[in-house]
């Protein structure tokens, strides 16, 4: 399940935070990322998913 995670946070970040945990902080923190920049999102959502 960890994989699809990666990928759906590779191809759109929120996504891929929103599988792991939700809508949280965590998830709007990496909204505003995204929207800043694509790759503090990809960074960002794969930390999520990692540090779980």
């Amino acid at each position: 399940m960890d994989l699809i995670r990666i990928l759906a946070a590779i191809f759109l970040p929120p996504l891929g935070v929103f599988l792991q945990v939700g809508i949280g902080k965590d998830f709007w923190i990496n909204i505003i990322l995204t929207f800043f920049g694509y790759i503090p999102g990809i960074v960002h959502a794969i930390w999520v998913i990692a540090k779980k």
